[in-house]
């Protein structure tokens, strides 16, 4: 077997149409048989299958998909949301001339499915009129093995976010295990991870041109079985990586530029340094070249099931091959069958973007749902996605181990055609942009400012511990875009929904005072996570510091544009490094800041995070791995997840008596009282009477008590009264 890979990129629109490219632009893409008649075809090329209604908008993964692959000449058709208990559904429009390509949807199924304390949702947002229960548990293994009865020597690729972050072996929640990858669970052929276009389009042509699918093994961002290692590829142990010695870092070619420049001068004559610099170039050039030739042994799947720290560590190792500029492909033998996963997609550019999502989009559902609501679709339709991927790297977020770290952005002029199409095609538009964003509010155009550093760079984050130096943290593009969205005709109001960096924010406080005039529809959610260093250095996000620092600006801006405005803190509860006294102290700062959180979330272990490895083993993988070094502290048996989530709503008299007891088992009795320090209350109302303190027994009666209520309620949660 031979895998020959490239660090370069073939543009997306530069490939040769397929002939079907003659049918044209379909007005939706067909979900049935009479639907391709009409359109004049006797079959499909490619058949998507997906877990989510099929909504024609930029904003679903199996849209832009299929709206790709039909620019590229091919009939697309779409299985959306089928009776998987059999495979009558997947014979729907026949057999696929190319492939089936299959995702769970927008969401990975089991958290769709299941709430953080592994209970059944009774919902589904993308499902018509919002009804659970209407796909599959692991939705990509049951949809490919139906498609396999179905026409049993058809390819099967398998893709999007759950086949993302379950393609290694993994811990699974829910089944508080760890499984193999779901290539292996699926058989399928071939699975593709991350921003999969790129891959999916050089996919597609091959296998239009006559290639076999078992010979497709130089895609970057897929993963597939091999029989052998290849003998021309050099094999390191990851054990070899990281334990004993140092992290390899690659060589990093602006080092190599810049002291070049420093060393050249009197005594070393522009000429020589020229010289020497091409020859080092040609020297770094060779290391990354050998980089592509390089594959890493994971530990086996049956190692890391039986072993958690070898778990922690085979994490650890696939995190640091994530970056596209340096990354190296991976293996793991998985039960007697190895994968091969190859280094991430090179990011698309902005001409890319712009390609991508600018087809002629229906922006609706497919006619077949009728007047039936679609949440999902009713929550994004008036809004636009400006860019991908996100440099945060939060350890309990999956996003950048599926888009990656280095924001892919849209031209301003792809995003005003797009609010135009919007304005004039989706009914119901008033003329609310309801969000411009994507992973991140405020990432737009920021990005490190050598492409040298980033090409070579391994840190998991540009913004923990602090902002790296070399991030350029200019906002003026943003705004910019902001005021030219706010000037085009029939817009009359742009809000920001997505969640803002604020410690990305506070380096340009001009960017947050254009936000807070005109794009805060009087609450702005943000999401520090927690108070306490412990639980902050293991989700990798900053200190309160720079929550006082942006609330400050947010506060002094909302003032001088003569609006009320309020910031909602969002906290996780029972990450882990969080203990009992953690959640106390961040109890306590919610009361000593006047904060009542109605909605609360729990830490919930999605596939592939670096929390989640945390959370199975013990182990920090945000350092290098030993049996020996720290061991992260982590609220596992439901009743201290409940603890954990009833300090967040302390203010709750249903949680009173587990945290009187909490409190009194850790010696803080001084925190139970009626005082303003105090955190709950020494008595318990009676059922269905609410507390009130004994020093303030006639602080509701009278004249006026509304208005008081209304007044304790501002103060206690930032809400401004009613009016």
């Amino acid at each position: 077997m031979q895998i020959e890979l490239s660090s370069q990129a073939r543009p997306l629109n530069q490939y040769p149409l397929y002939w079907a490219e003659c049918f044209g632009t379909a007005p939706m893409l067909p979900m049935s048989r009479a639907e391709m008649d009409a359109l004049g075809w006797d079959s499909c090329d490619i058949i998507i299958v997906s877990g989510d209604a099929y909504v024609d908008h930029p904003s679903f993964g199996m849209a832009i998909i299929g709206r790709l692959l039909e620019a590229q000449g091919y009939r697309v058709g779409i299985i959306a949301q089928p009776d998987w208990h059999s495979a009558e559904a997947f014979r729907q429009l026949g057999k696929p001339n190319l492939f089936f390509g299959v995702t769970a949807g927008n969401m990975d199924s089991m958290i769709n499915r299941y709430t953080a304390d592994r209970k059944i949702r009774s919902d589904d947002a993308y499902t018509p009129d919002d009804v659970g229960g209407k796909r599959p548990d692991r939705s990509s293994i049951v949809y490919a093995q139906r498609c396999r009865e179905a026409f049993a020597k058809t390819p099967i690729v398998i893709g999007g976010i759950e086949a993302s972050l379950r393609r290694i072996a993994h811990y699974d929640y829910w089944q508080d295990k760890v499984r193999r990858s779901i290539l292996a669970d699926a058989r399928a052929d071939i699975l593709l991870y991350g921003n999969a276009e790129r891959a999916l389009v050089e996919l597609a042509w091959r296998l239009a041109n006559g290639a076999a699918m078992e010979d497709i093994t130089d895609i970057r961002g897929t993963a597939f079985f091999v029989k052998e290692l290849p003998p021309d590829w050099t094999v390191i142990d990851s054990t070899n990586v990281e334990k004993p010695g140092r992290v390899e870092n690659p060589p990093n070619p602006y080092a190599i530029l810049d002291e070049t420049a420093r060393t050249a001068g009197a005594d070393n004559p522009a000429p020589s340094a020229d010289i020497r610099l091409e020859g080092k170039l040609a020297r770094v050039r060779q290391k990354l070249e050998k980089r592509l030739k390089t594959v890493v042994r994971l530990p086996s799947f049956n190692d890391v099931k039986r072993d958690p720290v070898l778990y922690a560590h085979a994490n650890r190792v696939l995190h640091l091959e994530t970056n596209p500029g340096n990354a190296r492909a991976l293996v793991q033998n998985q039960g007697g069958q190895k994968i091969w996963f190859n280094p991430p997609p090179i990011p698309l550019t902005t001409g890319e973007m712009d390609y991508v999502f600018g087809f002629d989009y229906a922006r609706v559902p497919h006619p077949v749902y009728g007047k039936t609501r679609i949440p999902a679709y009713e929550m994004i339709r008036f809004s636009v996605n400006i860019m991908r991927g996100c440099f945060g790297g939060c350890s309990f977020c999956s996003i950048t181990e599926h888009e990656g770290r280095i924001v892919q952005n849209r031209s301003q002029g792809s995003i005003l055609r797009e609010i135009e199409a919007m304005r004039d095609k989706v009914p119901g538009f008033t003329g609310v942009v309801s969000d411009l964003g994507g992973p991140t509010a405020n990432m737009y155009r920021i990005a490190c400012r050598s492409r040298a550093i980033e090409t070579a760079c391994r840190r998991p984050s540009c913004v923990y511990p602090g902002i790296c130096e070399n991030l350029n943290t200019d906002h003026s593009a943003l705004i910019e875009l902001y005021r030219c969205v706010r000037a085009l005709d029939g817009v009359k109001k742009v809000l920001i929904s997505s969640g803002l960096r604020y410690d990305l924010a506070v380096e340009s406080p001009a960017y947050i005072e254009e936000l807070v005039t005109h794009h805060v529809g009087g609450y702005l959610k943000i999401a520090p996570e927690h108070t306490e260093p412990g639980p902050l250095s293991k989700m990798m996000k900053p200190g309160m510091g720079s929550y006082d620092r942006f609330k400050t600006l947010f506060e002094k801006y909302s003032r001088k544009a003569g609006k009320e405005q309020y910031l909602i803190p969002y906290f996780i509860a029972a990450h882990p490094g969080t203990t009992d006294e953690d959640m106390m102290n961040l109890a306590r700062w919610l009361k000593r800041n006047g904060f009542r959180a109605d909605q609360v979330q729990n830490f919930y272990p999605s596939p592939m995070a670096t929390a989640t490895a945390m959370y199975h083993s013990g182990k920090n993988p945000l350092k290098r791995v030993r049996r020996d070094n720290e061991v992260v502290e982590t609220a596992k048996g439901e009743k201290q997840r409940r603890l954990h989530k009833a300090f967040l709503r302390y203010h709750d008299p249903a949680n009173w008596p587990m945290l009187r007891a909490a409190l009194k088992a850790m010696g803080r009795e001084d925190l139970i009282g009626g005082g303003k320090s105090q955190l709950i209350p020494l008595y318990q109302p009676r059922d269905g009477e609410a507390y009130r303190s004994p020093r303030r027994k006639n602080s509701y009666r009278g004249k006026g008590s509304g208005l008081k209520k209304d007044r304790l309620l501002t103060r206690h949660t930032g809400l401004p009264p009613r009016k």
